[in-house]
């Protein structure tokens, strides 16, 4: 199927400070790549790279086979940050029908993206009442509406009890089966074993780019934390 994002050299220089190093990767399409790393490694800005929200100092990021940001990607990348961005005052309903308006959808496509993350039942609730991860999946469901080729997620789970992250992440790999491309970050190493390409970040340089099972090989260990922390050891000057 190709690669969904393709980045050469791709550097993000802020206030005088490089965010992002010279990054070159390739996501593929069709399954869930996990970008993975403390908080302030660079994750975030190399997401809003991808999604063509924040500009780069050199190199360059394609998606779907055009340069990223291209008015033609619009309606192919969805994107959920990692607040919520749904209006509080308004119910769950309201805010699916609002975007599938956006996207020009039917109402019939703002139901089917209820159902897809579970809150049918929570519809006519006000978003201000509910859980954050029941607001990050109203977002989610938000954004599936264009039915986007590739899904960038923000650290989707984060604050999220247990049972919830794993409903999430069972959604996810349901989205990848059926064909889309997903992007997920997470400084969480335990959902790294729950992707099938890993992207390991830290202070703004990529440490691996591999398969969890091909990380667990290379370190010599099978927990993928204990792999990061030996890919940085590794790094360190003698």
């Amino acid at each position: 199927m190709g690669n969904a994002i393709e980045a050469r050299g791709l550097t993000v220089e802020l206030g005088g400070r490089k965010i992002l190093r010279g990054l070159d990767f390739t996501v593929p399409a069709g399954q869930v790549t996990g970008l993975l790393g403390p908080s302030g490694c660079g994750k975030t800005t190399l997401l809003r790279c991808v999604v063509g929200v924040q500009q780069i100092s050199v190199g360059s990021a394609q998606v779907l086979g055009v340069p990223a940001g291209s008015a033609s990607l619009r309606s192919k990348v969805g994107y959920v940050t990692q607040a919520p961005s749904v209006y509080l005052d308004l119910t769950v309903r309201d805010n699916v029908d609002f975007f599938a308006s956006v996207y020009g959808v039917s109402p019939s496509a703002a139901t089917r993206a209820l159902a897809d993350v579970g809150l049918s039942e929570r519809a006519g609730q006000k978003v201000g009442t509910l859980s954050g991860g029941q607001r990050t999946r109203v977002s989610l469901a938000c954004a599936l509406l264009s039915a986007p080729e590739l899904l960038i997620l923000d650290e989707p789970t984060v604050g999220l009890d247990p049972v919830l992250r794993r409903d999430l992440w069972v959604r996810f790999h349901a989205l990848a089966d059926a064909g889309t491309t997903l992007f997920v970050s997470s400084h969480v190493m335990d959902e790294a074993g729950r992707c099938s390409q890993l992207l390991m970040m830290r202070e703004g340089s990529l440490i691996a780019d591999d398969t969890p099972d091909a990380l667990r090989a290379a370190t010599g260990t099978d927990d993928l934390e204990e792999a990061f922390l030996r890919l940085i050891s590794a790094e360190a000057p003698a």
